[in-house]
């Protein structure tokens, strides 16, 4: 692969994980729907706005990880493009900025259905997705990564996406957008479970790095569960026959998490790809039960 190659910036995006941006603002909005307030234009709005602010967060940290010597030719997940030598650093970089300006631009567009005060979600979505891997103190290097995730992969784009569509707040998106958040933690326990070792020689402190492979397992299970029992509104909207659904979901996780369990180094791939695939099979079961 040449740099500057359009492959080369398709895999810097990380398509394969962006299933946690979008997926909660699906969920946002199919509570809309389900409360008679859904929207077309702010729920396009948030989609976009989801999917480019994680996409600029995915090259900023292609970036950083380069510079900080996070990415070495030992990397065992998928290469990176700056450190692989497909794109140069600084295109890398305005490419994150353009990017991130893109999600801000839609992101303005919102303002006009949920007011002024939009603006400060606005700044901090933007600030985090450069600050996870950038500036004095990088969220990510100082065992912060996983609140972030919670926060602007389930709380901030459920509850916002809701707010934007209804100009209220629901306790049941509130349930729903931990639901989803921890989920997508999941995603980044598996990477982080896979780049122990050398997290832990480019002085990147992650929970697992702290803790131990071992509380990362468990942490992995233990999302599962509490995602499964936030979910309880939901419950009440359908019949035990569709409570099943929950079930079979649940034994869907269980497996990978056998995976996690079971599987070391770059095998840890696809058990990062299964996790990202049952965060967007969860949305659609819980769309499922609100449509």
């Amino acid at each position: 692969m040449e740099k500057g190659n359009w492959k080369a910036w398709l895999l810097a995006a990380r398509p394969k994980t962006l299933t946690a941006s979008v997926s909660p603002v699906l969920v946002g909005s199919a509570l809309a729907y389900h409360d008679g307030s859904f929207r077309w234009v702010p729920a396009v709005l948030c989609f976009f706005v989801a999917l480019w602010a994680q996409v600029a967060a995915n090259l900023a940290n292609d970036y950083f990880d380069f510079r900080k010597g996070a990415d070495t030719g030992e990397r065992l997940g998928p290469s990176r493009a700056v450190a692989s030598g497909w794109i140069a650093p600084g295109a890398m970089w305005r490419a994150a900025l353009g990017v991130l300006a893109l999600a801000c631009l839609c992101g303005c567009g919102l303002l006009f259905y949920g007011g002024w005060q939009l603006i400060w979600v606005g700044l901090a979505v933007a600030v985090c997705a450069i600050a996870y891997s950038a500036g004095p103190y990088p969220l990510a290097y100082n065992g912060w990564g996983d609140v972030c995730v919670l926060l602007f992969y389930g709380i901030v784009p459920v509850c916002f996406t809701y707010y934007t569509q209804t100009n209220a707040f629901s306790p049941t998106a509130f349930w729903l957008s931990m639901s989803m958040g921890l989920l997508s933690v999941n995603i980044l326990l598996v990477n982080n479970c896979r780049d122990c070792a050398q997290d832990r020689a480019a002085g990147k402190r992650t929970t697992v790095v702290l803790f131990g492979r071992r509380f990362g397992h468990v942490l992995y299970l233990t999302n599962i569960l509490l995602a499964v029992a936030f979910s309880w509104p939901v419950y009440l909207f359908r019949g035990w026959n569709c409570r099943l659904l929950f079930l079979f979901f649940l034994i869907l996780q269980l497996f990978t998490w056998q995976d996690l369990l079971r599987l070391q180094g770059r095998e840890l791939n696809r058990t990062l790809e299964q996790t990202a695939r049952n965060v967007l099979l969860y949305a659609l079961l819980l769309i499922s039960m609100l449509i």
